[in-house]
């Protein structure tokens, strides 16, 4: 029960993470079409510039300070790179953001080098925030999941309550419609790629300190984020974040397994050859195959589901 419940509050508080990192990309695609590889490299920034923001002034302003930055950054990118290359189509786009990427990856090794970088926990949240049974839940945990949840509430909000968000919805199904009206279209879809980066720079804020600020970072959340957005849906928002919590789950669940399949055959009293191949292959063990799990899932999902688990359209 207590090994259930941990696992439970772990797997929500990645998966909610996640979240923060696919709903900006989530947003991206739905008013852009562009499916933009460097959005892990914005989680990377927000967490680079956190790190550079909290060593001067400290944590609090670096939480606020470090997305707008990201954010501005991302506006930039818009304006002066992919509304250049947009003309030329999509794969123009994708080429556009892929080096994008790489460069931002250099930059980052060229100012702060190619080691980890000491982001720590700040001290007003390195604590136990109540413990379940002998188990210790972090302080730092809860207020990741309070941030994503506020994140999440706030987009909800400015999408479906306010002017903006009307004029964003309107400007992703009739953008002619929408300019008619006065609006200036390209300009709204900058405020929504900046925005989409400020979201991932917030989760680099949140992120960078609970597990660990280096440069290769983005690349080992970059292909899970692609995977949350295929499995929930493209342009879904609430498939979003049901497949970030899907995930999220899983992998903190399989880290923890040491248990293989061989392993349970065993205990069913079900043996198999000595020199059997397949005892090296059902050999391993839940937590080694663990990564492998949310691409496992995005290859279900593709061949019985293509639309995703809530979307709209075909992956």
């Amino acid at each position: 029960m207590e090994y259930a419940l941990i696992t439970l509050l772990n797997g929500l508080s990645y998966g909610l993470l996640l979240f923060m990192l696919s709903s900006g990309l989530t947003l991206i695609f739905s008013m852009m079409g562009v499916l933009n590889f460097a959005h892990a490299s914005f989680y990377m920034l927000g967490a680079y510039f956190a790190y550079g923001i909290s060593v001067k002034i400290g944590f609090w302003p670096a939480l606020f300070l470090a997305p707008a930055i990201v954010g501005l950054v991302g506006a930039l990118v818009e304006r002066h790179g992919l509304r250049t290359v947009h003309k030329h189509g999509h794969v123009a786009e994708l080429l556009f953001t892929f080096g994008l990427a790489y460069m931002i990856v250099e930059v980052v090794q060229v100012i702060w080098g190619r080691t980890t970088v000491p982001y720590a926990v700040p001290p007003a949240l390195d604590g136990t925030l109540f413990k379940l049974f002998n188990t210790s839940f972090p302080t730092y945990r809860g207020f990741m999941m309070l941030i994503s949840l506020l994140m999440l509430a706030s987009v909800y909000l400015v999408l479906k309550r306010t002017r903006v968000g009307l004029v964003i919805q309107a400007a992703l199904s009739h953008p002619e419609a929408v300019e008619a009206l006065g609006h200036n279209v390209p300009r709204v879809f900058m405020m929504v790629f900046g925005g989409g980066a400020a979201l991932a720079g917030l989760a680099g804020v949140i992120g960078g300190n609970a597990f660990v600020t280096e440069p290769s970072m983005a690349a080992s959340v970059g292909s899970v984020i692609f995977v949350i957005v295929v499995v929930g849906g493209l342009g879904s928002l609430m498939g979003a974040l049901v497949a970030s919590l899907l995930i999220g789950l899983i992998q903190t669940a399989a880290v923890s397994m040491d248990f293989s399949l061989l392993q349970l055959l065993g205990a069913l009293r079900i043996d198999l050859p000595a020199q059997s191949a397949w005892r090296e292959v059902l050999g391993v063990t839940v937590a080694q195959v663990g990564p492998l799990l949310p691409f496992a899932l995005m290859i279900l999902i593709l061949l019985f589901r293509p639309k995703g688990l809530m979307g709209t359209r075909e992956t």
